[in-house]
């Protein structure tokens, strides 16, 4: 890096320290207490179309997802994760009523195969082979309330599952989630199978039909984040993990090490003919008559075409085998209807294309993951780190970079985790953002990670996480707008798709690019083309690419001139959202003030988000019930920032606050108004007293924001 180009980075990260520093707003509490079953102002239970199912399996069509009269079909979804799988049965009821209340039409159930009650296995036998009653009978009553309000669901079958001597699983202490091994082993194939049939085949009492032949369960996830390519890639092959109880992302055992290669040295032999075998021998330096070695990762840019090609098949092939076994058990053998995904393959093509040969292709991606710092000789986490900055100034390396990598022409496209993890401060901007570049990507879903892990009962008002939504006000709210928008399409699909496609020869080479080249594996590609257009993959054994558009650097517009990120040379980003029916602002406002055809904001926060959606289904202009939604910083009462605010000292406990978005919002051009009140709503989206009237002027029809502290506001008009 050049003197130039340093002096300018640090000339941005002070001004962007000073601003975040310079004007405060004073933090408010603002809990998300609410456990209401219905009503209130902002219901949007009226965008699910229940009972699930009612007229039968979402399928595919034309590369989406869609009714069975063929109208298309979008997921505006979320996520609960272990204890918050089997709430009680008033937990239940009050669950599924929030969840249609904020408009989520689908849920993936996450982490259901672990011990009750933490999960619908019974913890009081030496095996994991059994249900527990009573869970499991939790679980059927939630997905008959889930149904009855028009909430599809996502079953996850092999998530977080850890042995037990009488399982029968070698060294079953040392696996932890078993990731990698879940593809080869024979043992863990078969209790996944086990476990599938199990699952899929009991009966519902509650809706009375078995889980395969429940049209409520549109989709079934084979495995999650789990890929033995990727195990392979990131060093988790090695056979050195020794440590009882080792937890998720896991080296494996020497005996499973030794299986492996074992296995790989008679794939050599049923593939490779004598010569072939011979050339990989001395390639290798393995002497005749010793197991040809597996690569590790520090060997791969110096190995031989043969050698590194070779072995990258060898992952590939067990991959596909292992999906598609799945696939002949659960649509062959059982008869499921329901879609299948294999698991999230936004991570590294040859893992995609074996993903994509099933129905939905799948994408994780968090903002800035938190890292987290563990003690060596135990194991167990002492704290975390994370980057607390902006996305909004970093739009080439943003979650919808990310994310769209792994689109694939003809198979809907879906994303069953994506968060902007508390505490960051910026992370008002995470789901205005993505909603609206998901909609120009014309992807078929999203599931916001996730809801909650809890029942009901045990809700408390803070953040206890990186990750529960449902303390968050300013992302509750948000996923509020946003249902309206994405589910309604308010954000035009690209008018141009850029399609690229791979030699299987590029696909195993993806995975030793130079780190410059990982966050496309595609050389040559602009990253600011998915942010302006659409793009899918055309084939994984194909052609190569040929010639892409060209790139821009600032500002990046969409083909459809809806969506705009502005990143000006100090560091002070703002995204603009324009359609007929939702428009919003984002980032930098105070700094960086945008006027929209019907929203205008001169606020004092730094940063935050505004967005204004059509409740009613007319544009902005004519609408007479419209939602706003307005968020800047979340934290929780008594957290404490370290020096850098890349971490915590305390997370502080209840009740949650909130940075007040202040200043004044104008509704411009509402033709015809002749009044127009905006009416502060609490976290159960009821008023919060008298509404707001707006006054009049030549900008539009004003009102003054951030007393009484809110993070939504119902406008209507006369």
């Amino acid at each position: 890096m050049n003197y130039r180009s340093l002096l300018n980075r640090l000339r941005a990260y002070v001004a962007l320290a000073t601003s975040v520093c310079a004007h405060p707003v004073e933090m408010k509490p603002f809990p998300m207490d609410s456990k209401e079953l219905s009503g209130g102002a902002a219901d949007l239970a009226f965008l699910l179309d229940a009972p699930a199912g009612k007229r039968g399996f979402i399928q595919v069509k034309d590369g989406h997802l869609a009714t069975p009269d063929g109208r298309r079909f979008r997921i505006w979804g979320t996520n609960v994760v272990a204890a918050g799988c089997t709430p009680s049965r008033e937990g239940a009821t009050i669950l599924a009523a929030q969840l249609a209340r904020f408009g989520i039409n689908c849920l993936r159930f996450h982490f259901l195969d672990r011990p009750a009650p933490n999960g619908i296995i019974d913890p009081a036998r030496n095996d994991t082979r059994e249900f527990d009653a009573a869970r499991l009978d939790r679980f059927d009553f939630f997905v008959a309330e889930l149904k009855k309000r028009g909430i599809y669901v996502n079953l996850n079958l092999n998530v977080g599952r850890t042995y037990k001597e009488g399982d029968g699983v070698r060294d079953w202490e040392l696996l932890g989630f078993a990731k990698g091994l879940t593809y080869f082993d024979e043992r863990l194939l078969e209790l996944q199978r086990e476990y599938a049939r199990k699952l899929l085949t009991h009966r519902n009492p509650y809706t009375g039909a078995e889980y395969r032949h429940e049209p409520a369960v549109l989709m079934i996830e084979m495995v999650n984040e789990n890929s033995i390519v990727e195990s392979w890639v990131n060093n988790r092959l090695l056979g050195k993990a020794a440590r009882r109880n080792p937890g998720t992302w896991t080296d494996i055992p020497a005996s499973y090490e030794r299986a492996l290669t074992a296995k790989f040295n008679d794939w050599l032999r049923r593939k490779l003919d004598s010569a072939e075998l011979g050339q990989l021998r001395a390639a290798a330096g393995a002497a005749e008559g010793a197991p040809v070695p597996r690569l590790r990762p520090a060997e791969f840019a110096a190995a031989p075409a043969l050698r590194f090609h070779t072995e990258a098949k060898f992952y590939m092939e067990l991959e596909d085998a292992y999906f598609q076994s799945m696939r002949a058990l659960i649509r062959d053998e059982l008869g499921a209807k329901a879609l299948l995904v294999g698991t999230r393959a936004n991570t590294v093509y040859p893992l995609l294309a074996s993903a994509a040969r099933l129905d939905i292709v799948d994408g994780h991606t968090y903002w800035q993951h938190p890292r987290y710092i563990e003690d060596k000789s135990t194991g167990r986490r002492t704290g975390f780190e994370i980057g607390n900055t902006p996305m909004v100034n970093e739009p080439l390396r943003s979650s919808v970079i990310e994310l769209s990598k792994a689109a694939v022409a003809g198979k809907p496209y879906t994303v069953s985790e994506v968060n902007h993890p508390f505490p960051n401060e910026y992370s008002s901007e995470g789901v205005p953002i993505l909603t609206a570049w998901a909609a120009l990507q014309d992807w078929d879903g999203i599931f916001w990670f996730s809801f909650g892990n809890s029942d009901p009962a045990q809700w408390r008002n803070h953040q206890a996480g990186h990750f529960e939504l449902r303390p968050d006000p300013v992302k509750m709210t948000q996923i509020a707008a946003g249902a309206l928008a994405f589910l309604r399409g308010d954000v035009r699909p690209a008018e141009k798709t850029v399609p690229r496609s791979y030699s299987a020869g590029q696909v195993r080479e993806s995975l030793r690019l130079p780190r410059t080249e990982r966050p496309y594996f595609t050389p040559g590609f602009p990253l600011s083309i998915p942010l302006r257009h659409a793009t899918r993959v055309a084939s994984l054994d194909g052609a190569p690419p040929g010639d892409f558009p060209a790139g821009t650097v600032n500002p990046i517009e969409s083909d459809t001139k809806e969506l705009l990120w502005d990143v000006t040379g100090d560091k002070m980003g703002v995204v603009t959202v324009n359609t007929a029916r939702t428009q919003a602002l984002v980032g930098f406002l105070r700094a960086r003030a945008r006027t929209l055809p019907n929203l205008a904001a001169a606020v004092t926060n730094d940063f935050c988000a505004v967005v204004l959606t059509s409740i009613d289904g007319q544009p902005l202009a004519r609408s007479r019930k419209m939602l706003l939604a307005v968020g800047a910083r979340v934290a929780n009462t008594g957290m404490k920032w370290d020096q850098k605010r890349t971490s915590l000292l305390d997370w502080g406990g209840p009740p949650t606050l909130i940075e007040p978005v202040a200043g004044t919002i104008t509704l411009r051009n509402l033709a015809g108004a002749a009044q127009v009140e905006a009416a502060p709503l609490s976290s159960a989206g009821n008023p919060m007293g008298a509404p707001i009237r707006a006054k009049k002027t030549a900008a539009g029809w004003e009102f003054a924001a951030g007393d009484p502290a809110t993070t939504w506001y119902l406008i209507t008009r006369r």
